[in-house]
């Protein structure tokens, strides 16, 4: 029989945020967040295994999506956006019990009670010692880099923050990584930043504490300070993008396309996406360091959507065939007062649905899309593979690429939960120049296909745009996302409606790593593998730097 890990297993319906646990613990995004710190690491030993293109770019883009499509998850079940944490000295509200145990240690993962304010930290066992004031400066040295438009090197020079690079330059320089312009003089903002929330309950190792779970990538998206923290990085992020011009015309426009509808076609109501609970069962077996020979299988419940197919109907009134680049997003359309949303507000929550390239015949074309061929997910049988498969020798090409294809946003929370009313939410489709996105490479190995969040192996991020396009910039002349719109965009008014049922993984069938359809197992359930060691193990991102401290 498997045991049933139990939805309410660190707080009990009382604590508000509760509501978003099944967001927070969900062991896919978890899994998610392991796997893209894994494939993008600030530090190595090889710096071309840490400066891959768009990196630094990708770290804000990654995170910054999360933060969106958290936010939507909380006002779906009635609470407000997550309020950034920008005061270091001011406590932290939020209390955190993850009730987990380090395979490492044998000793539980440290709580932190409500009210805990960071201090500064002395732990020479840890050759750590680093004052909270530290982040402060690297915090303002930061913003004024954005104010002034460039980036102050180590030879006193300045580096401008252009359009095409300044992301990618702020993003290295935010996390920091080894690629950092100027790592002495800008800090490991968002690093020591995540070092000094894991410390909080015990900065000066004068109880023998280890690092809370904010110390780990494994498990910091467990902690509800880890949306605060990032929703202040993003918005420090946001900072930057509001300086650059916004897209004209010429950079949003398709001439002679016309997006002239897009809706939402699945079993049930038209332009409804439905939501509901699922039972999956996995086998623990391989995480556990003393146990028979067999498997230790586990049942968790998990968030999960209806399949469903985009219909998009497009108009090439030129004399030729052109290839287009389909970008797909949804947003909730009402704040937490019922209030509508201003498009700079939610541009920031759009939330990234798929991103294909199509061609377009002239005249009428009608376009589908299947949801489960999603450019942002990657199928429930690769966040939970079999790690037996896995090479022996980390070092080789094919434990990279194993590593690598663990890398997308699982494909059972690619919808939010809405509500059982039915949550308000608008689609929107663009088509853009394939020609002016284009990237010209060869592409090799396999896991190409959840490219929006994770990239390419070893190749370029497959889109020459700016990521998060064409929400990534404000546009001061739109007041509503109507007022944005061109001929080559379209937006469809949506519902997501969350059924409070839970049906077990398989009575369906379910998808295989090649997106296919399939029966399920004999016992109802498929027979996948997950390391208990990726949520519960040696912190990865644990390792000395040049400040004597550590890094997360």
């Amino acid at each position: 029989m498997p045991i049933v890990i139990p939805s309410n297993y660190t707080a009990s319906d009382t604590e508000p945020e509760q509501r978003v646990a099944y967001f927070r613990e969900d062991i896919g995004i978890n899994l998610h967040h392991w796997h893209w710190h894994l494939v993008y690491p600030f530090d190595a030993a090889d710096r071309a295994i840490v400066n891959k293109d768009r990196r630094g770019e990708l770290f804000y883009y990654m995170h910054q999506q999360i933060i969106a499509r958290y936010n939507v998850e909380r006002m779906c079940n009635n609470l407000s956006r997550v309020r950034r944490y920008n005061n270091f000295r001011a406590a932290i509200e939020e209390g955190y019990f993850p009730k987990l145990d380090s395979t490492v240690a044998s000793r539980a993962w440290p709580p932190r009670f409500a009210g805990t304010t960071i201090r500064d930290l002395d732990r020479p066992v840890d050759q750590i010692r680093s004052d909270v004031s530290e982040l402060e400066t690297w915090r303002d040295r930061f913003l004024q880099a954005i104010e002034n438009m460039s980036v102050m090197l180590p030879n006193g020079r300045q580096l401008p923050l252009d359009e095409e690079t300044g992301i990618d330059v702020l993003g290295n320089l935010m996390e920091s990584s080894i690629i950092s312009r100027n790592r002495p003089y800008y800090g490991d903002l968002h690093n020591m930043g995540h070092v000094f929330i894991s410390y909080s309950h015990d900065p000066d190792h004068r109880h023998l504490e280890q690092f809370g779970v904010m110390g780990d990538s494994a498990t910091a998206m467990r902690d509800p300070v880890f949306y605060r923290w990032h929703a202040y990085i993003d918005d420090i992020f946001h900072l930057y993008k509001y300086k650059l011009t916004p897209y004209g015309n010429d950079r949003l426009d398709f001439p002679n396309i016309r997006v002239s509808s897009v809706s939402i076609e699945g079993g049930g109501t038209p332009n409804t996406l439905n939501t509901l609970w699922e039972q999956s069962t996995v086998d623990l077996g391989r995480g556990m360091d003393f146990t028979p020979r067999g498997s230790v299988l586990a049942r968790f419940t998990h968030l999960q959507h209806d399949e469903y197919n985009y219909v998009i109907e497009v108009n090439n009134t030129g004399g030729s065939s052109v290839m287009g680049m389909f970008r797909i997003f949804i947003a909730p359309t009402v704040d937490e007062s019922g209030k509508p949303f201003s498009f700079d507000e939610q541009r920031k929550l759009m939330i990234e649905l798929d991103k294909f390239s199509q061609g377009v015949k002239p005249g009428n074309n009608t376009i589908r899309r299947k949801s489960i061929d999603s450019s942002v997910t990657i199928p429930y049988e690769r966040t939970f593979r079999n790690q037996a498969d896995r090479p022996a020798d980390p070092g080789t090409a094919g434990a990279a690429e194993f590593d690598f294809c663990g890398c997308g946003w699982p494909h059972h929370m690619l919808v939010p939960k809405g509500t059982t009313q039915g949550y308000p939410m608008v689609l929107f489709v663009m088509v853009s120049n394939w020609n002016d996105d284009r990237v010209e490479q060869d592409l090799v190995g396999s896991c190409n296909d959840a490219a929006s969040y994770c990239g390419i192996r070893d190749r370029k991020y497959p889109d020459r745009r700016a990521m998060g396009f064409p929400f990534d910039r404000p546009a001061p002349a739109a007041t509503t996302l109507s007022d944005f719109l061109r001929p080559n965009m379209a937006v469809r008014d949506c519902i997501v409606r969350f059924t409070d049922r839970t049906r077990q993984r398989g009575q369906q069938g379910y998808i295989d790593s090649n997106r296919r359809q399939r029966s399920t197992e004999p016992c109802g359930c498929p027979s996948v593998n997950v390391d208990i060691d990726a949520l519960i193990r040696k912190p990865y991102y644990y390792i000395p730097c040049n400040h004597k401290h550590h890094i997360f």
